[in-house]
């Protein structure tokens, strides 16, 4: 069984009502970083029974869904209001944030 990983999920959907249900989805299977950016932990076959779920939802001619692999030694910084409470990203990832 291969292990999780942290995965970023983003995407740009063009009518509303598929916005709606993409966002729907993957509320239940990760957690909100933007409204259109989603962190999930999965492993390559929940990864892509989760992009198969994602493929039912949009229409791939005027629809863009990515999936990226974060890697181990993640940095990042965080400008602006966080959408989150300072600490979850970085718990759930093991990020660490430089400033």
């Amino acid at each position: 069984m291969s292990r999780q990983r942290p995965w970023l999920i983003t995407y740009d959907i063009t009518s509303p009502r598929r916005l709606r249900r993409v966002h729907a989805f993957l509320k239940q299977h990760g957690v909100a970083v933007q409204y259109s950016v989603f962190l999930v932990h999965a492993d390559k076959v929940r990864l892509e029974q989760i992009l198969d779920g994602i493929a039912e939802r949009i229409h791939p001619r005027s629809d863009d869904v990515r999936a990226y692999r974060l890697p181990k030694d993640l940095w990042y910084k965080s400008l602006g209001a966080p959408t989150l409470p300072r600490g979850v990203l970085m718990a759930a990832t093991l990020m660490r944030e430089r400033k």
